[in-house]
């Protein structure tokens, strides 16, 4: 019994220092948003505010859009999500239960277009987007997003755990496909949607590089676009103080929805794995 009291001991000590390893970030990112740029890039670094000060917030809010910023981004973020959802979602029931030759090979080419770096597509895409016209849009800010395959994979993976059975049985009482996907497929496949919408709506509120090079307009800037572009615009250059404020500000919409979605969330690291 000794014996095991120990080790349980030292595991919660491993555990302790484990969450404060991981939570420092966030509190040196919160205490950082009250430090002005003097105490903010001082050695050896004050750990604690002596003296917090508003002013990032206020140069962000009085001085600059970042309500409107922080608007830009929700509407891009929530507009993508949404359209990754209704359009992945289709094409991952007709890969997964409807029956066709090319199936195979489209989800294969899928899966290939995935091993692809990001900043490779950068410059097609942004040609694509400048010929159409969308930039200083929203839509050439979603686009993007939309089109990359990896949300047809994830539910892919999901749908095709579901039971065939049902939908069988739905076409023999005369279902349609459109009847099937909306009213048995799409209940049956929430789990699956509601991962799929954290990691699409996270990832475009954290997107950077690319809202940077499509969205170049004041007015059309997104959080991380606006508060860098402030950060540098400062009588000092990487003004740290202002950079932690604005991910103060980006960080909350983020925390709210892993709280609330956690478990959705922890099922999403393991939804591939249920069957390949």
């Amino acid at each position: 019994m000794g014996n095991k009291s120990s080790n349980q001991w030292i595991f919660n000590v491993i555990l302790v220092i484990a969450a404060a390893f991981f939570i420092w970030p966030l509190y040196w990112m919160v205490t950082g948003s009250f430090k002005n740029l003097t105490v903010a890039i001082q050695i050896p670094p004050e750990w604690i505010p002596l003296q917090p000060t508003w002013i990032n917030y206020r140069t962000l809010f009085v001085d600059h859009s970042v309500i409107k910023w922080f608007g830009n981004s929700l509407f891009i973020s929530s507009g993508a999500t949404v359209c990754v959802l209704l359009l992945s979602s289709m094409a991952a029931y007709a890969i997964a239960k409807i029956q066709f030759k090319a199936g195979g090979y489209i989800f294969a080419l899928m899966i290939g277009s995935l091993t692809l770096p990001h900043a490779v597509m950068f410059i097609p895409l942004f040609q694509m987007m400048n010929e159409l016209g969308l930039i200083n849009t929203y839509a050439g800010a979603m686009l993007p997003v939309v089109g990359w395959p990896f949300g047809v994979f994830l539910l892919r993976q999901f749908m095709q755990t579901l039971p065939t059975a049902l939908i069988e049985a739905a076409r023999i009482d005369g279902g349609s496909e459109v009847q099937i996907f909306t009213r048995v497929i799409l209940p049956l496949a929430k789990p699956g949607l509601a991962v799929l919408a954290i990691f699409t709506f996270v990832n475009t509120w954290n997107d950077y590089v690319w809202q940077l090079l499509i969205l170049t307009k004041d007015s059309m800037f997104t959080l991380p676009v606006g508060v860098r572009v402030v950060q540098k615009a400062q009588e000092f250059h990487n003004n740290y103080g202002i950079a932690m404020a604005g991910a103060v500000l980006a960080t909350l919409p983020l925390i709210g929805l892993f709280v609330y979605f956690q478990k959705y969330f922890t099922k999403g690291i393991t939804l591939g794995a249920v069957k390949g």
